[in-house]
Formats: C-alpha cells, sequence, structure tokens
C-alpha cells in the first residue's frame, strides 16, 4: 500500500519510485541466467537447495515470510519494478540481491506462457514434523499420500491455508513442493503454513495420534466403515465428535485414492456425500470441503469459548458421542450416515 502525499486535487497518490537494482542480466545465454533456469528441474533444486517462486504475489508473500524462509534474490524486469515498486524495498528489508533483467531474461526463468514480470530465488522449504508438533496438537492438517499432480497439491496448500490449517505434510511419493507449477498453484500459501515433504505416512499418523490429533481419511465407499462428512459436522454442532478436535485429513493419489493399508492407518474414514448426480469430486475440492468441515467446527467451539481439544486418547481411541461411533481399535467400528455413491474423484 502507498503511503505516499495525497494529490487533493485528483485523489490520487505519485507513482512510488522503484528501488534501483544491484546488477542487470541481459543475455539470455549467460552462465547465471542458465544456472537459475536449472531450478525449474528437480536435480537443479537438489544442487543449489532453492527454488524459484514466480509472480509479484508469491515473491511478495516470499518477502514477507518469516524463517526459515529466505529469499535469496528477487529478479524483475523494469517494468514489474515500475508496476510493484514495493519489490524493491521488500528485497531490501529481506537482505535479498535485486537484480533487474530483460523481458529475454525472464522468459527464460518462467514457466508461463505470459511471464509477470518477477521472479524469486528462495531458499528450499526444510521444515520437518518437529516444526509442526512442537508447540502442542496443530489444530487442522492436510496429509497428503502420493498426490503427484502439481497443481492438485498446490491447490490444497493454498485451500489448507485459507481453512486456517497449519501445515501440509507430504508423503516421499508426492510430488516436489519446489515445482515451479506447485509454487504458483499455492498463490504465495506456501510461505504462510509449514509444508513437510518426504514424511513416511505411518510415522506422521503415528506422531499426529500422540499429539491428540485425530486423523481421518477421505474415502468415498459407502459399506466400509465410512462416516457421512454431514453427520459429523452435526455431530460437531455439539462440541462432540473428531470434527471438534484437531483433525489431521488423508488425502490420498488422483488416480487410485487411498489404498487399503493407508486408509486402515487412520481413525475414521470420511465420505463427502453427493447431493446432486455428480458421480465424485476431485481431489482439490473434496479437500476444500473437508478443511473447512473442520475450520467450521473449530469456529464454533471458539464462539463457544472453548479452543479445539485433543478428542485422541494416550491410547489411541478416538473419543465419540451421539449417532456416529468412531474407530476405537485396529478393526472399523460401525459408523453412521446414509449411504451413497464415492465422493472422493480421482483425476
Amino acid at each position: 500500500m502507498s503511503t505516499g502525499p495525497v494529490d487533493h486535487r485528483s485523489g490520487a497518490r505519485p507513482a512510488a519510485a522503484p528501488a534501483p537494482a544491484a546488477g542487470r542480466l541481459s543475455n539470455p545465454r549467460a552462465d547465471r541466467v542458465r544456472a537459475l533456469a536449472r531450478l525449474a528441474t528437480p536435480s537443479g533444486r537438489a544442487r543449489a537447495g532453492a527454488f524459484l517462486a514466480e509472480g509479484p504475489q508469491a515473491v511478495r508473500e516470499a518477502l514477507d515470510a518469516p524463517a526459515p524462509h529466505r529469499v535469496r534474490t528477487v529478479i524483475a524486469t523494469a517494468a514489474a519494478l515500475q508496476r510493484h515498486p514495493e519489490l524493491g524495498p521488500g528485497a531490501q528489508r529481506a537482505g535479498a540481491e535485486l537484480l533487474q533483467c530483460t523481458d529475454e531474461v525472464l522468459a527464460v526463468l518462467s514457466g508461463t506462457r505470459t511471464p509477470q514480470g518477477v521472479v524469486a530465488v528462495c531458499d528450499a522449504v526444510r521444515t520437518g514434523l518437529d516444526d509442526v508438533l512442537g508447540a502442542g496438537p496443530p489444530a487442522l492438517v492436510a496429509l497428503l499420500a502420493r498426490v503427484q499432480d502439481p497443481g492438485n497439491a498446490g491447490t490444497v496448500v493454498r485451500v489448507a491455508d485459507a481453512a486456517g490449517a497449519s501445515a501440509v505434510l507430504l508423503t516421499g511419493a508426492s510430488v516436489d513442493v519446489h515445482n515451479p507449477k506447485v509454487v504458483r498453484s499455492t498463490a504465495g500459501s506456501l510461505f504462510h503454513l509449514d509444508v513437510v515433504q518426504g514424511v513416511e505416512l505411518g510415522v506422521a499418523v503415528e506422531r499426529l495420534r500422540a499429539a491428540g490429533v485425530a486423523v481421518l481419511a477421505t474415502d468415498g465407499v459407502p459399506g466400509r466403515g465410512s462416516a457421512d462428512l454431514d453427520d459429523l459436522l452435526d455431530e460437531a454442532e455439539t462440541g462432540a465428535g473428531p470434527l471438534a478436535g484437531p483433525t489431521a485429513w488423508l488425502f490420498g493419489n488422483e488416480a487410485s485414492g487411498l489404498d487399503p493399508a493407508e486408509r486402515e492407518l487412520a481413525d475414521l474414514a470420511v465420505r463427502v456425500p453427493l447431493h446432486g448426480r455428480a458421480e465424485s469430486l476431485n481431489l482439490a475440492t473434496a479437500a476444500a470441503v473437508c478443511l473447512y468441515a473442520s475450520a467450521r467446527a473449530h469456529r464454533r467451539r471458539g464462539r463457544d469459548g472453548a479452543a479445539p481439544q485433543p478428542l485422541v486418547a494416550p491410547a489411541g481411541t478416538v473419543s465419540h458421542t451421539g449417532a456416529v461411533e468412531h474407530r476405537t481399535s485396529r478393526s472399523w467400528a460401525g459408523a453412521g450416515g446414509a449411504s451413497g455413491t464415492p465422493a472422493v474423484a480421482h483425476d
């Protein structure tokens, strides 16, 4: 937001002058440009320990993000620095190098057909489970098992941020969150919450459960012990059930969903009811519905003056009341809710 003086005759603020760049990149075939372009590849990111964030929104969020996020370099065209004068001062505050580049150089670094004029070189995300669980049970977490589509993974990170989740965990078979398409799909949310990759699913589930977090698996197959999400929301209105406490939502692969062993790790399988004629929901849409269901339940408890409290006992059982029974052992208990068609589609 501009803070300069206002011209009271027109009501407009004068355009802020962009901060001067520390250097210039003009040759798209220069060694440094080629090295930067390699950050779009897994091997290049692994060697450099860095990735590219593209577009003014993502770069602004990266510059404003607290540790462990760090921006090394901001690279922008003269036109982009003129349109977004806050980027120069932001780079200076963050201790990042600021380079002006030509459109040709930016085209080499951009992963889109219509580049937005600015990219940032950021340190790779190194957050671990200890960072997520160190301050007590997180109220809301998304756990992605073998999610491989960059757009889906990035959108789930963005939705999780919007729903108030504190972390997104990805198993080792999932897409790299530093993938340029993932980073773009997060729209800056990658820098707002803890994102942990390479987790072993069983370890993550056990550590979440030990911290008092109920693990809910999305499973649209009726007759397999799955609960109806509408019933869980009704139960949460009374301040009870798994949605009312800290929850981690487990989402499976786009094509195959959760396999039986993955589903068995969860405390409860939940299906999103389909009230119309649609056959299913895609992964990102189902994630939005489920994460916001937990957010709504937590908001209700907040209005009642109570923070979400763990519903998972030390032995790993999940407490319950009302019509919906929750898993209390390695076998599934019966769950309430109407039967329906599978609710979570796999693109």
